[in-house]
């Protein structure tokens, strides 16, 4: 039965509205690169521990192969009975979806059936098309389950979209948020622009996914221009696949943002917009930036191997891995950085997460 946004717990769409932590869930593998069941549940307990509001399973984070090795289904429903079993407090379950409309459609009922709030819908496959169909396809997906639109960076198969384009899909009823991840100052303010040109600003959330700019996208008010006058629009929380990893301190920061915004009357504190370099900083080595962002998966693999969430780096394709360098520039980041880290917590509950 199709999903829509009104039947949402109230609980969730709370959640949501006011801000969230959504860690993007990596794929736990051996080292003969099957599903590694109990490591998958240790990730999963690991985020709600950290106090994550959420989690996308099924993502880019997760690895978009897992759907040619049969493990869509397997994957979603290990995260839902993981986080059902380990804890009863709310949590935005998102499922990632992606293919053309026969196949997103596909996963989205899968979504649904399992318990999922919301599907996270990549236009990655139809990168080609013109937007009028790639609406019709967001429209045909959204009859199945609330939407999060997600503007995935170019530089791992996004298309670009205009203003016009989020104007439109904000106007669709089943749309819940929007994960805005271009890594691209100019596309971020084309999704705000949309969001409120659509009059939908407090209907539909947004999300960033900048991982390179997050916590000035946290932090900082945007404003669009309506019927002569000034929107102003902020981005309600993150879903990131920069937050899979150092989650517990992922959720702190969002929590102190928060605080500054609510109590400093639009001033913030140096040290916190500094952060937002130091935050970037972490992100260029994990994600791989200096490889154009060819061992991005790998490298968020590699500080949970470090922290002893996850056995290896493996993931699904043999050939990705580690791009050239990277695990030199996480040691630096660990160096300079380590503050940051939530590696105590981590040593602190590992067994219990493993047992």
């Amino acid at each position: 039965m199709p999903l829509n946004r009104s039947d949402l717990p109230a609980d969730v769409l709370s959640l949501l509205a006011q801000g969230a932590v959504i860690p993007a869930h990596p794929l736990a593998l051996n080292a003969q690169r099957q599903f590694d069941r109990k490591r998958q549940r240790a990730l999963t307990r690991y985020y709600v521990d950290a106090g994550a509001g959420g989690l996308a399973v099924g993502v880019h984070t997760t690895q978009f192969s897992i759907r040619e090795h049969g493990l869509y289904e397997t994957v979603l429903r290990s995260a839902m009975e993981d986080r059902l079993a380990w804890t009863e407090r709310p949590m935005v379950m998102i499922a990632g979806l992606c293919g053309a409309t026969a196949q997103a459609t596909a996963e989205a009922r899968t979504a649904v059936g399992l318990g999922y709030h919301a599907g996270l819908l990549s236009l990655a496959a139809l990168a080609g098309s013109p937007e009028d169909p790639l609406i019709t396809h967001c429209e045909a997906v959204a009859r199945e389950i609330p939407l999060v639109g997600f503007y995935l960076q170019t530089a791992v198969g996004g298309p670009v979209l205009s203003a016009d384009f989020w104007r439109r899909f904000a106007s669709i009823p089943n749309a819940l948020a929007i994960k805005v991840a271009p890594f691209n100052r100019y596309r971020t303010l084309d999704v705000v622009r949309g969001v409120v040109d659509a009059r939908a600003e407090e209907r539909v959330f947004l999300y960033t996914g900048n991982d390179d700019h997050i916590v000035l996208d946290l932090a900082l008010p945007f404003a669009a221009i309506r019927d002569g006058a000034p929107v102003t629009v902020r981005f309600r929380g993150g879903l990131l696949g920069h937050w899979s990893v150092w989650t517990a301190s992922a959720v702190q920061q969002l929590a102190r943002i928060k605080a500054e915004v609510a109590v400093g009357g639009g001033s913030l504190s140096a040290e916190l917009l500094a952060l937002d370099a130091r935050v970037t900083d972490c992100n260029g080595a994990f994600f791989d930036v200096a490889n154009n962002f060819l061992g991005c998966i790998a490298g968020c693999h590699e500080v949970l191997r470090r922290q002893g969430l996850l056995e290896g780096i493996w993931c699904l394709d043999p050939a990705e891995g580690l791009g050239p360098g990277q695990a030199q520039q996480i040691d630096r980041v660990y160096r300079q950085h380590g503050g940051l880290s939530d590696d105590a917590f981590v040593k602190d509950n590992l067994q219990r997460w493993l047992s």
